[in-house]
Formats: structure tokens, sequence, C-alpha cells
């Protein structure tokens, strides 16, 4: 299944997406904590109200989730263009629900910032509540994928030794168009990742080069917090940030990053001056 949460003529909703069309999870306005992949499985689709795909706006897949989980450094090539060194424990730091926007969504670039840069990712999103579950067990825990750009404000985000403030700016980090549930994809490791920047590519890397997989992270962050249906965890970005280039690459206005994952989608966002 591809499920999305959208908006049409005011109302929010839920909906399959089966070739050109959405068509609406009856009594579901949004995937998120009270929607596990059960109950999304099993949703009844009213067919008579679908509508074309290009007449809805895509809200973030998950447009309110109880956690946003980021992992960073989880690519060889990426810790290398950094001058980090590789660690034995995923690097964790959150975002909040009001950093996320929409697959489509202009983003705005803070006037405190002339810093901003892309990171294209394999999001992951929990479909059923876990704690303390093994890697072996921990992919029944995953409703699906989408894709995210977890746009960084680079000189906020080295202010201090934690992330926060450069990763957690408002209306930054576009997650979707949609979910596609586990089944969809039999080996999400065989997919390629691609970043392009005003049509060039910045970015692209095997999903298969990830340091800790899927099952790992969702094992290890579910030792210290329970996973709800709804939550997401964007798995880290590879090599080819703006930000370390020689000179580096960073976002003005009106430049377009778009991020597509073979097989589960893609997400382009403008960037504008904030009002």
């Amino acid at each position: 299944m591809r499920i999305a949460s959208v908006e049409y003529e005011g109302e929010q909703v839920a909906v399959a997406i089966e070739d050109d069309r959405a068509i609406p999870l009856r009594g579901i306005a949004e995937i998120g904590a009270n929607t596990p992949l059960s109950m999304l499985r099993r949703a009844e689709l009213d067919r008579g109200a679908s509508r074309p795909l290009d007449e809805v706006h895509f809200r973030p897949v998950v447009p309110r989730p109880g956690k946003v989980i980021c992992v960073g450094l989880n690519y060889r090539a990426h810790i290398e263009e950094t001058g980090r060194e590789e660690s034995d424990y995923p690097v964790l730091f959150t975002k909040f629900a009001t950093s996320l926007t929409g697959a489509f969504d202009p983003i705005p670039l803070p006037p405190e910032s002339d810093q901003v840069d892309y990171e294209g990712e394999l999001a992951v999103v929990i479909g059923e509540r876990v704690r303390r579950i093994s890697t072996q067990d921990a992919m029944r825990a995953v409703a699906g994928y989408a894709v995210a750009n977890d746009v960084t404000v680079r000189d906020y985000q080295t202010k201090t030794h934690q992330w926060l403030q450069g990763k957690a700016w408002d209306a930054s980090t576009p997650v979707g168009p949609a979910l596609v549930t586990v089944d969809e994809i039999p080996d999400v490791s065989a997919l390629t990742l691609r970043t392009t920047l005003n049509g060039e590519t910045v970015q692209e890397a095997s999903i298969a080069l990830l340091i800790f997989d899927i099952p790992t992270l969702v094992s290890t962050i579910s030792e210290f917090a329970t996973l709800e249906p709804g939550d997401v965890i964007l798995t880290g970005t590879p090599s080819g940030v703006g930000f370390r280039r020689e000179p580096p690459l960073l976002l003005g206005d009106d430049d377009v990053v778009t991020v597509e994952i073979d097989g589960i989608g893609r997400i382009e966002n403008a960037m504008v001056v904030e009002a």
C-alpha cells in the first residue's frame, strides 16, 4: 500500500494512492499515533470520493508524530567528508513535529542564516508500539518508508555540541510523499537515494551503505524510548552535502532540491526567503 496524509478543499484525510488517484480511507484523517499499520490495512476505501492525485495537497506523511528521531553520520563516506570518527553507537538527535513539512511545500530560508544545507534521507515510519525489541524482531514494528530532506542550518548546528538548534527549524523537513508499506519493498537495502539541486545530482548512494541498518536503529532506539505508531526515524544522509564541498554549495532563494528513492517516491521543495 501507498498511503498519504493530504488536504483537499479544506478537508484533511488519509488516502490510498493507486495510479494517479487518491482514494480516501473512511474515518481516518491522517497517519499518526492512532493509526497502527493494522488499522490502515483494514480501512475501507471510499472509492466514490477518489480524486486526481494532482488535485490534493500532500501534508507531511505523518503530520503530528509523537517522536522524530534522526540519525547522524550513518554513511562512512559522509563521516569522512565531515572529518569525524566512526562510532559503535548511532549518533541520535531529535526534531519536533513542527519541523516537518509537505513533500512539495516551499521551505522558508531563515533570515538569521545564510548556511542552509540539504541532506537527502530515507525515513522509516513506525507502525506498532514496541519497547526493547530485538534486532531480529524489529522489522515487525515498521509500517513502511518515505523520503525526507533533513534541511540543516549549519551555523546554528555548530553553535554548541548539541545539534538541535540547527536541525529543528519550523517547516524545514519535508517527509513524504507517501508511506510505502514494507510489503511493497522486498529489500530496502537494494534501493538508491539520489538528491539533486536545480537538476544537478549532488548525492547518490545505496541504502545498503547504512552503517546502522533499520533493524539496528529500531532496536537501539526502543531500548530507551517506547516507539509508537506514527513515530518517524530519519536514517541519515550520504556524502555530498553542500557545507563540506569546496567551495560550499549552500541553498539560496529559488533553489529547488529534489530527493528521490527508487521504489519509494520523490519529494521536491523550493527554497524561499522567509517573510
